[in-house]
């Protein structure tokens, strides 16, 4: 059985959206170090990639296009296999190929994905993200905590989740200030 890895950007007050939805926040960050190596260095160990619509839509943008050369993290997220939870696109382009849509309880569809790969990441896709953790699927949660404060929005994980334990595996800092934590869910 595969792991389910959850990655989001949050504020350090814990939020992954500000109270509209916005993420512009994730632009507190003066200067992002798109070639990370500890980023590049988890993706060698990815072997697909799930995403909930609205990130889809927001990843299909800019990943196609993004230049490899300028930003690393590009070559994977384009090369991994993808999947996209949803009951109402009726095509997920990505560059000259296809994402695969599936359809039903995204839940259900990433218990079946951790049946074929051994590493899965979510990226974002709050609710998709929220179900994955109600249903207990989630193995490892990594955040990329960028160091601002917004006061108030929408928090990663969903609000009647109740106390989970984890356990810090990793953690880097970065010359920007922002902190990536890498827990494993006990």
């Amino acid at each position: 059985m595969g792991r389910l890895i959850v990655e989001q950007i949050v504020s350090v007050d814990g939020y992954a959206a500000d109270p509209e939805g916005g993420i512009g926040f994730f632009e507190a960050v003066d200067e992002v170090d798109s070639n990370d190596a500890d980023q590049l260095a988890f993706l060698e160990h990815v072997d697909a990639i799930l995403l909930g619509a609205n990130t889809y839509r927001m990843f299909a943008e800019y990943w196609p296009q993004a230049d490899p050369e300028v930003e690393r993290v590009a070559e994977p997220i384009n090369r991994l296999p993808k999947f996209v939870v949803s009951n109402a696109l009726t095509n997920a382009r990505w560059g000259a190929g296809e994402v695969e849509i599936l359809r039903g309880d995204g839940a259900e569809a990433a218990a079946a994905l951790k049946e074929r790969f051994s590493a899965i990441v979510v990226w974002g896709s709050l609710t998709l993200a929220d179900s994955l953790f109600e249903a207990g699927l989630v193995d490892e949660l990594r955040l990329r905590v960028v160091p601002v404060l917004i006061g108030e929005g929408r928090s990663f994980t969903p609000a009647k989740l109740g106390e989970r334990r984890l356990e810090l595996d990793h953690m880097v800092t970065h010359p920007s200030g922002h902190v990536g934590m890498e827990y494993r869910v006990r």
